[in-house]
């Protein structure tokens, strides 16, 4: 195939348009709706959602939670260091993003507080360290109370409620960041949407920094994807399969839910309870497996977030919505607007 640019994938967003808080409530953000049928473009309130979604079709989650994984710690010789916990590998080690770098070399010994301190074990090919906790007792706890939210870079405000950048349906911790998409859901709202006779199915995949790391090769296909968990449980991967079997729409929230089903999928469509590793990269020319439609926020220029979206729907196409979408003055990013692509 012909080379993929990166710069193909690049938008011009006014920075005002970057969220810096979420909506109040939930579902009271924006919500463009696109039809590829038709590629006709529709403004509503994201709690409209409800009525694009019928009796039969089945809404896959991803229940992951976000860790407070950000930990401020110091170095033996009293130099400042941030840690930002990316993936657990056993009960004690973790691959983790450190700054700044160069006072974190193996064999640094970094401390964060009286109960938890870090070794530097070694350097990954792409810059990470592989660190191993010490501490007394339980991790989990430790890091509640030592720990921060890891809200991206380009949000500026401190953000008031720590839960609002989890979603409701949250449960399994894991995560790096948020699955954004999944932020506009109320309670009530998926209450409606399962009186209507929708499926609702979890799936799980702790999202890492991969997710968000800049594409830094001009070639697309020249970058390689960060590994991230995920599982898919038996009653999941029952619930979708029926569905597909009989021609029913497998709704994903989030591109996180896509990556994981697409991974799980066979090229029927057809998942069986699984877990694992996944490295999935989707751009276009990709052909969805399992995937019908998907609600989604708005992602950064030249993302892979980007790109995943475009093999949905079309490059062109999707710079024509993310057009249209910044001339109507839609918030961007992880606590901005969202998009169902029907």
């Amino acid at each position: 195939m012909a080379m993929l640019k990166k710069s193909d994938f690049y938008y011009d967003l006014p920075e005002e348009l970057i969220a810096q808080t979420p909506a109040e409530p939930r579902d009271s953000s924006r919500l463009l709706v696109y039809h590829r049928d038709t590629k006709c473009i529709e403004h509503k309130i994201f709690r409209d959602v409800a009525d694009y979604l019928q009796a039969g079709d089945v809404l896959v989650v991803n229940r992951t939670r976000v860790l407070p994984a950000r930990i401020y710690a110091h170095t033996e010789h009293g130099g400042a260091a941030e840690v930002l916990l990316l993936k657990r590998l056993s009960l004690d080690e973790w691959e983790v993003l450190v700054r700044p770098g160069r006072k974190c070399r193996p064999g640094a010994h970094l401390v964060v507080n009286d109960e938890l301190s870090l070794d530097v074990l070694s350097v990954t090919e792409s810059g990470e360290r592989i660190v191993k906790f010490r501490y007394e007792g339980a991790f989990e706890d430790i890091l509640s109370r030592v720990g921060t939210m890891p809200l991206p870079p380009y949000i500026h405000e401190k953000l008031a409620d720590p839960e609002r950048y989890q979603t409701v349906y949250s449960r399994e911790n894991g995560s790096a960041a948020a699955p954004t998409a999944g932020l506009h859901f109320t309670p009530e709202l998926l209450a409606r949407v399962r009186a209507k006779g929708v499926e609702i199915a979890e799936v799980l995949l702790h999202v890492g920094l991969g997710t968000f790391r800049p594409v830094k090769e001009e070639n697309v296909l020249d970058h390689k994807m960060h590994s991230e968990y995920y599982e898919v449980s038996e009653e999941a991967a029952d619930i979708i399969s029926r569905a597909k079997q009989e021609g029913r729409r497998v709704i994903c929230v989030g591109t996180t839910s896509v990556r994981t089903l697409e991974t799980a999928a066979d090229e029927r469509g057809m998942l069986h309870a699984c877990r694992g590793n996944t490295e999935i990269f989707i751009y276009p020319p990709y052909r969805f497996k399992c995937v019908d439609a998907l609600i989604t926020n708005f992602h950064l220029p030249e993302s892979t977030l980007l790109m995943l979206v475009s093999a949905l729907c079309s490059r062109e196409e999707v710079l024509r919505i993310y057009d249209v979408a910044v001339k109507e003055r839609y918030r961007f990013f992880s606590f901005g607007d969202a998009m169902l692509i029907l």
